[in-house]
C-alpha cells in the first residue's frame, strides 16, 4: 500500500509540473509574438542604415572617422548576449560555450581579450572562467532603444579611449520557433564589406559632406546593431523556452501514462493478493 502511495504521489507531481509548463509555453508564445514582430521591424532599418554607412566608407579614407580607424590589435572586447532566466533548453549553455570557443581559438590574435556580458546567465558562466569588464543584468524586462544606445556609448568610448581595439558581439539571432543561429560580429572598427555587385558610375550628393555624415552616422549605427541583436536575442530566448516548454510537457504527459500504468498494475497485484489471502483464511477455516 505504502508503494502505491509513493507511485500516486508521484503521479500528482508530475502533473503539478505539467501544469506549470503547459502555463510558461503560454507565456512564452504571447511574448514570442511581440518580440518577433520587434524584430521584424528592426532590421529593414539596420540594414539600410548599414547600407548607406558602406557606399560612405567606400568612396572615404579608411581613417576619415575614428570608428574606423583600423588599429594594430592587441585588445578585443567580446559582447556576449544571453538571458537572464532558464528553462529555455540549450539557449544559454551553447551560446557561452560558443564564446568560450572564440576566445580560445582567437586567444592568440590578442595580447588582451575581455568579455562584456548582457544577461545573467552568460555571466554566470563565464566569469570564473574568463575577464568580465563590465556586466549588463535585468535589462530585458524593460527594454529600449535608450538601453541598447547606453551600451553602445559604452563601446564606443572605450574605443576611442583606446581600452580596446577590436569589438565583437555574440548572440542567438532569430530564425523561427525552433531555429536560432548563434552569430558573431564585429561592431568596431567599423568598415566597408566589398562585394561583386557593388554599383558602378552613381554617384550621390550628401549635405552637408560625407565626412559629417560618417561622424553622425557611425554612433547611431553602433546603436542600431546593438539593439537589433538584443531584440534578436530577446525573441529567440522566447522560441527556445517556447520549445524547451512543449517538449516538458510531452515528456510529462508519457511519464503520467507510465506511472498510470504501473499505479494500476501494483493495484492489482494488491487486490489479487488480498482475494488470496481471504481464499485461504477460508479454506483453512473450512479444514
Amino acid at each position: 500500500m505504502a508503494n502505491l502511495k509513493s507511485i500516486k504521489k508521484r503521479i500528482v507531481s508530475v502533473k503539478n509540473t505539467r501544469q506549470i509548463t503547459k502555463a510558461m509555453k503560454m507565456v512564452s508564445a504571447a511574448k514570442l509574438r511581440r518580440a518577433q514582430e520587434n524584430v521584424v521591424a528592426a532590421r529593414p532599418y539596420a540594414g539600410k542604415l548599414a547600407e548607406v554607412l558602406e557606399r560612405l566608407a567606400k568612396t572615404q579614407e579608411s581613417d576619415a572617422s575614428p570608428l574606423m580607424v583600423k588599429r594594430d590589435t592587441r585588445r578585443a572586447l567580446l559582447v556576449v548576449v544571453t538571458s537572464d532566466r532558464g528553462l529555455c533548453g540549450g539557449f544559454n549553455a551553447n551560446l557561452s560555450k560558443a564564446a568560450e570557443r572564440f576566445i580560445n581559438e582567437r586567444k592568440g590574435d590578442f595580447s588582451e581579450l575581455s568579455l562584456m556580458t548582457i544577461g545573467r546567465k552568460g555571466y554566470e558562466f563565464l566569469r570564473n572562467r574568463h575577464t568580465v569588464r563590465k556586466h549588463h543584468g535585468n535589462i530585458f524586462s524593460t527594454l529600449s532603444y535608450h538601453t541598447a544606445a547606453l551600451i553602445a556609448a559604452e563601446l564606443v568610448e572605450g574605443y576611442l579611449a583606446e581600452e580596446y581595439d577590436e569589438v565583437y558581439v555574440i548572440y542567438n539571432a532569430f530564425k523561427s520557433v525552433m531555429t536560432q543561429d548563434i552569430t558573431l560580429e564585429q561592431l568596431l572598427p567599423v568598415t566597408a564589406k566589398t562585394t561583386d555587385t557593388d554599383e558602378v558610375g552613381t554617384e550621390y550628393i550628401y549635405e552637408p559632406s560625407k565626412a559629417a555624415l560618417l561622424d553622425e552616422l557611425l554612433p547611431k549605427h553602433i546603436e542600431v546593431q546593438v539593439f537589433k541583436s538584443l531584440l534578436e536575442s530577446v525573441a529567440s530566448e522566447h522560441g527556445a523556452r517556447m520549445t524547451a516548454m512543449d517538449s516538458a510537457s510531452k515528456n510529462a504527459t508519457e511519464m503520467i501514462g507510465k506511472l498510470t500504468l504501473i499505479y494500476n498494475r501494483a493495484r492489482q497485484a494488491a487486490i489479487t493478493t488480498e482475494l488470496m489471502e481471504i481464499i485461504s483464511g477460508s479454506e483453512s477455516i473450512k479444514g
